[in-house]
């Protein structure tokens, strides 16, 4: 599976770096994963544009959206399963800037997902992710992992 995790910003605080780069050192036993980043603001129809240069629209694509739908991690493996299971090689998560995400992008996605209904930085939001997909293919593979 290759899985893409198109986001606006980069990670500014050491710590989030570290934590991101554990889950992505963790993922690649599982899966090719690649961060896209660009550029956030300085409004969202900006981010939006450079957003869409990098957004291969081939790919399933899933933005992180506050009132989407919400899964549980079992819920949220099965639907990566499933989508492997179907044939879907390709899996791109968009992650907004502060101000979410631009109508434009929204519609290109095939599922949209929230998280919660609570706001995290973009930046956490980001690791959130890699955390929740690392969790997936643990459950995936019947491999223990915290509950």
């Amino acid at each position: 599976m290759n899985i893409t995790v198109l986001c606006a910003g980069k990670l500014k605080e050491k710590y989030l770096r570290d934590a991101a780069a554990e889950y992505e050192k963790r993922l690649s036993r599982y899966c090719r994963l690649k961060i896209a980043e660009v550029e956030d603001g300085p409004d969202m129809a900006a981010e939006a544009a450079r957003m869409l240069k990098r957004l291969d629209l081939s790919s399933y694509i899933i933005t992180l959206e506050i009132d989407a739908k919400e899964l549980t991690s079992e819920e949220f493996a099965g639907k990566l399963e499933g989508l492997g299971v179907s044939g879907i090689s390709d899996i791109t998560f968009v992650i907004g800037g502060p101000e979410g995400l631009d109508e434009s992008i929204i519609k290109k996605a095939r599922e949209h997902l929230s998280f919660s209904r609570m706001t995290f930085t973009h930046q956490m939001m980001r690791v959130i992710l890699l955390e929740q997909i690392y969790r997936s293919y643990r459950i995936i593979n019947g491999e223990p992992y915290h509950k």
